[in-house]
């Protein structure tokens, strides 16, 4: 249980992003089904996915979790058994739960370990060891928490921990805001989370003009701890988790790759002192994201961890324009194109480990080697070979202004 190093946990919303995860390096995903979590609107997987995903997953090292961290209603736990005794049967290697009905449920009618959801807000020891003896075998700590005081918690209640690194942050205490369902209906806490903290909001309270165009009082910048991977080491933490199921293919695989790298660069030097900390930075930047902030990480997350910009605000430059779909020296590189590009074009492709490998689009054709001048999404083109390409790495370009 007490890891000298963490492994680096990323999100997959479908089956596709479980591979790109797990091959730029993630050491464990955590997935949904189609029920029972708090990601309804992610693609989520099937039965059948699940099964060929674990499959994927254990061939390559790597862990799978899957999320049953919604609160559930009598009805809904009716449900439950089926579900568990299928995931004991395909061999998860953990549940993430935070509901304590779900907690017994497990318990009773499987040997799956449990991790306990940031959902059920473990913010203290004596919550740790409650939860250790219900029968967790790890707590995904409040994002709340310091990772000074998640060190704490894994000494003293002798307990596998779990933070958050990386991702979207949320203004209330994690499973328990509850403004969707005001004001849309939707219920937070069973999948239906709206982000109404994102919104715009028009504030009457006297406020003089500057302050009442501060309407974004409620969105957090999102999380990064790249440059704190020290201290999570440091203090024992087992698990350094990345948000976004939801999100896109580059953003799971730039996580995995990024942190994956800057933990394995800790792990031979035992420091940072190396110009790859700007690159691996540079590389964080280009994924879709809000401002980035450290949060409560290191000292209690203040006014200034606000996103007080509209929601589809970003800085980032980048977006993903295809997948590599074969690599071979002699008959090229086919990519499946998802954004189109053009002939000419600068694009970069995304290797498992090492540097991005950047070429300009002088000769594309589709399969039948005819000549295309712009690629359009959904359709398969062919490149020259390129050394270091191969099979199911991301292809990204740079957006023009």
């Amino acid at each position: 249980m007490l890891n000298s190093f963490p492994e680096i946990l990323a999100p997959a919303g479908s089956l596709d992003k479980l591979k790109v995860a797990i091959l730029y390096g993630a050491n464990a995903v955590y997935v949904g089904g189609q029920k029972f979590g708090l990601r309804t609107a992610a693609e989520n997987f099937t039965l059948d996915e699940l099964r060929e995903g674990v499959e994927f997953a254990h061939s390559h090292g790597a862990q799978v979790y899957v999320v049953l961290n919604s609160f559930l209603h009598d009805k809904d736990l009716s449900e439950l058994p089926d579900f568990v005794k299928f995931l004991e049967e395909i061999h998860v290697n953990a549940v993430i739960v935070s509901d304590l009905g779900v907690v017994k449920t497990v318990a009773k009618l499987s040997k799956i370990p449990i991790h306990i959801s940031t959902q059920a807000s473990t913010l203290n020891v004596e919550a740790a060891k409650l939860w250790k003896k219900m029968g967790a075998t790890r707590v995904v700590v409040g994002r709340e928490l310091s990772v000074k005081e998640a060190g704490k918690i894994k000494r003293e209640a002798e307990i596998e921990v779990e933070m958050f690194i990386h991702g979207s942050m949320c203004m209330a205490y994690s499973g328990h805001c509850v403004i969707s369902n005001f004001t849309q209906g939707r219920d937070s806490n069973r999948g239906g989370c709206a982000h109404s903290c994102r919104f715009e909001y028009s504030l009457d309270m006297g406020l003089d003009t500057q302050e009442k165009k501060k309407a974004y009082f409620m969105s957090s910048k999102d999380l990064e701890g790249l440059r704190i991977l020290p201290e999570f080491i440091n203090e024992g933490i087992d698990s350094l988790k990345i948000e976004g199921r939801m999100k896109s293919h580059l953003y799971a695989g730039t996580m995995s790759k990024v942190y994956s790298e800057a933990l394995a660069y800790y792990k031979i030097h035992g420091h940072f002192l190396s110009d790859d900390l700007l690159l691996w930075e540079s590389e964080l930047s280009k994924v879709s994201h809000r401002a980035y902030t450290s949060a409560s990480l290191v000292q209690k997350a203040g006014a200034e961890s606000i996103f007080n910009e509209r929601e589809n605000s970003s800085d980032t430059e980048w977006q993903m324009v295809g997948k590599v779909v074969e690599a071979n020296p002699k008959t090229g590189i086919v990519i499946e194109v998802r954004n189109a590009f053009n002939q000419g074009d600068e694009i970069e492709i995304l290797p498992f480990v090492g540097a991005a490998i950047r070429l300009v689009t002088l000769e594309i054709t589709d399969i039948m080697l005819r000549p295309v001048s712009r690629t359009k999404p959904s359709t398969l083109v062919k490149l020259p070979f390129v050394d270091g390409v191969e099979a199911m790495q991301l292809v990204r370009q740079k957006v023009k202004a």
